[in-house]
């Protein structure tokens, strides 16, 4: 039987999602906090935030060299 990956979740809790971004859970609190990504409150404390909102906070930087966005 061939193995396969699990696909990541469409849903991260920030502690997932800072893991997933490879940064602290308070830079995941300032990002949500100054609108940088997008998150949504399940229940009183739950907070969840979409992998691809995570995805698109991500920016791309240029080269030094050419400009050109790698």
């Amino acid at each position: 039987a061939k193995l396969t990956q699990p696909a990541a979740p469409e849903y991260f809790g920030k502690s997932a999602a800072a893991t997933y971004l490879g940064v602290s859970i308070d830079t995941i609190d300032r990002r949500i906090a100054d609108g940088t990504i997008p998150a949504a409150r399940l229940g009183k404390k739950k907070i969840l935030i979409r992998r691809a909102d995570l995805d698109a906070a991500l920016r791309p930087i240029p080269s030094a060299k050419t400009g050109v966005v790698a």
